[in-house]
């Protein structure tokens, strides 16, 4: 195979819906940490809240993978350079910038804050674009924003220098680390998730599997019959590690939130780095096992839910906003109130599936507000499709009277 010409892998696309799984399970479960402390089933909630909280590292760190396994080959040019920027600018800038106004609307709107000066408005706007705030989960975008403006020179740094490749995910750490140290005892910045530094290290692991990629394949690739001693004994540490150290952490979290007893929070930061770390490199790996076990249907529902991941993450906090209003139309008991809080978040998955996907088909201009169209879902899909329909049916031969 030819260097340049990259191995397609649709696996990354049951990465992707494992992700935003997980991120719809961290919002939809926020408030009942928060409110639902006095219950019999705070534990649950907490379990769910924090047991789920690899999302965004996952995102982090496939984008990395992404950009690197496709452009870590390819010679640098300014041809390349400004199409990487186009295509960032179009799909990922241009969306988060609009997304941002209707979010900031909402929250103004709800707040009946919108007969504010308009000088004063659009001050507020531009600094949640330039902050990431305009709702809470943006932030994510933001940071992948700040990660393409590095990713050249890091690109250039990790092409030219391999030892830096080699030490990719300790130079990551330290990066990562010297920021969050920093933060707490210099710098003191409120907004500090949105800030790139604070996700480095899964920027540069996602960069350390794409630059070695050959060894990863193989171990992802392999099934578990099939493992020698050594790659067994690696995976066996690697699932071990993720499961305790996501049960350690619910659990410190779970104490401190009865006890009202806090430890230092760099311990926090330590717990959930090692875990969402260590979740990326297990959901790595469940989308390949994932691709090679699960029957047919429910392939076809998570290489969709992947195929619609980033909008669904853009749109599904105004589905949840909506929803939690009819809070106010119950009265609930524990068992009810976590039925509540799970159709919630079900909901949100399906209804933000549903309008992204309607969006996509129906309005070719929907990339401007949702990112780039799936190519399952663009127009030239559906002109290939028929084509292929047409060239397999039969021809008809007309045969005249002898």
């Amino acid at each position: 195979m030819d260097r340049l010409q990259k191995e397609r892998l649709p696996q990354l696309d049951f990465f992707r819906a494992l992700a935003i799984i997980g991120v719809l399970h961290v919002h939809a479960t926020s408030d009942a940490t928060i409110d639902a402390v006095d219950t019999s089933i705070y534990y649950v909630f907490n379990f769910l809240n924090l047991m789920f909280k690899y999302g965004t590292p996952a995102f982090i760190f496939l984008s990395s993978f992404v950009l690197f396994y496709n452009y870590f080959d390819r010679p640098l040019t300014g041809k390349l350079i400004s199409s990487f920027y186009k295509k960032r600018i179009l799909y990922i800038l241009l969306p988060y910038i609009l997304i941002s106004a209707l979010y900031l609307f909402y929250k103004l709107y709800t707040r009946g804050l919108l007969g504010e000066p308009i000088l004063l408005l659009l001050r507020d706007y531009v600094d949640a674009i330039f902050s990431g705030t305009a709702w809470t989960h943006l932030y994510f975008v933001f940071i992948s924003v700040q990660f393409y403006i590095l990713f050249p020179l890091m690109l250039v740094l990790l092409k030219n220098y391999r030892w830096m490749a080699r030490w990719a995910i300790v130079i990551g750490l330290i990066v990562e680390w010297a920021w969050v140290v920093g933060n707490k005892y210099e710098f003191q910045y409120a907004n500090k998730g949105s800030i790139a530094f604070s996700y480095f290290a899964y920027y540069m692991l996602g960069a350390f599997v794409a630059i070695y990629f050959q060894p990863f394949r193989q171990w992802v690739m392999t099934r578990w019959k099939d493992m020698d001693g050594r790659m067994k004994w690696i995976t066996a540490v690697l699932w071990t590690g993720w499961l305790v150290t996501g049960l350690l952490y619910v659990q410190i979290w779970y104490h401190s939130r009865m006890t009202d007893r806090w430890m230092d929070s760099l311990w926090y930061e330590l717990m959930w780095n090692v875990y969402t770390m260590l979740s990326c490199l297990v959901l790595f790996q469940a989308a390949f096992i994932v691709n090679r076990i699960a029957p047919k249907i429910l392939l076809s529902v998570l290489r969709r839910l992947g195929e619609l991941s980033f909008a669904i993450y853009l749109v599904h906090p105004f589905v949840l906003a909506y929803y939690r209003d009819t809070k106010s139309w119950f009265t609930l008991g524990p068992l009810a109130y976590f039925i509540w809080v799970y159709s919630g978040l079900i909901i949100a998955l399906i209804l933000s599936a549903l309008l992204v996907q309607f969006l996509f088909r129906r309005f070719s201009y929907s990339w401007v507000l949702l990112g780039s169209i799936p190519y399952s879902l663009s127009e030239r899909h559906r002109k290939r499709k028929l084509q292929r329909k047409q060239r397999q049916q039969p021809k008809v031969v007309q045969r005249t009277m002898p």
